[in-house]
């Protein structure tokens, strides 16, 4: 079931009788999607989700609830914490977690994860694909936030990948500068390990720009797409094999340099199976 209800109060109430009776759910399965992040709500001329189904809402309050059972009932992959730099941490997330959420649920995004285990705002600061795995930074506070996306839109931020890819391929510090989506994007890309049997090789690829999707389309231009990659080389039962290792920029809290760089023991490269 898939279904967006609009519903608007028509006496004092709470937030989950409204919408029971709007949609025929029960209220347990409406309490479920609430905390989930799948109903919103309008504060202040800005909409934002309502998570508390015990919310009593005055007469002529609008609700949205986005009921898709098939994303609430998907259990999020586990981020592991990397660094808390107090104004912003440093976190890994796994293949499979969003960065962030939709308008039908955000308990399988990394930014929903953090608020539950720090118990702290989160911001988002920058983005990394679904399918891929990774460092990310989350920021506390607004001015943070503000500052940290600024080192990402700036290209003062160093951002460094490995990938392996489908073919044999030796390159060191090969540029490749193909537009995504008719926007200037730069990668570079240097072999680390090649395996004649499996005919893949290893990357590790620094970008400039943060275009949507650049090192899969990058790699997919060389004739060399990632494995696992379902978008741009060819369906395998393995994950995109992408994986966000170090990030290094000025810092605009700290004014110093700072190198984060992901555990050897979350390295998950090591356990990423070959092609099928």
């Amino acid at each position: 079931m898939r279904k967006k209800f609009d519903v608007t109060t028509e006496q004092t109430e709470t937030a989950s009788e409204a919408l029971s009776q709007a949609s025929g759910l029960s209220r347990q399965r409406i309490k479920d999607a609430m905390n989930k992040g799948a109903c919103w709500w309008t504060v202040k001329g800005k909409q934002v989700r309502l998570r508390r189904a015990t919310k009593e809402l005055k007469a002529g309050t609008r609700l949205q609830l986005y009921y898709d059972e098939s994303v609430l009932g998907r259990k999020p992959e586990a981020a592991t914490l990397v660094a808390d730099n107090h104004r912003y941490s440093v976190w890994f997330k796994p293949h499979g977690l969003l960065a962030q959420g939709s308008q039908w649920g955000d308990h399988c995004s990394l930014l929903r994860w953090v608020e539950l285990e720090l118990k702290r705002p989160c911001f988002l600061v920058h983005r990394l694909d679904a399918d891929a795995a990774g460092l990310m930074l989350i920021a506390h506070d607004p001015k943070a936030a503000g500052a940290l996306s600024q080192c990402f839109a700036g290209r003062t931020m160093t951002k460094h990948y490995l990938a392996k890819v489908t073919g044999v391929i030796d390159v060191q510090d090969q540029l490749i500068d193909t537009p995504v989506d008719g926007k200037a994007a730069i990668s570079r890309a240097s072999t680390r390990s090649t395996d004649d049997n499996a005919a893949t090789s290893l990357l590790q690829v620094t970008i400039e720009t943060g275009r949507k999707h650049q090192i899969r389309k990058h790699l997919e231009s060389l004739g060399h797409p990632i494995v696992g990659d379902r978008l741009y080389g060819k369906p395998a039962r393995v994950p995109l094999q992408l994986l966000a290792i170090s990030l290094e920029l000025d810092c605009p809290l700290s004014r110093q340099r700072v190198k984060l760089e992901l555990p050897e023991a979350l390295n998950s490269i090591v356990s990423w199976p070959n092609p099928q």
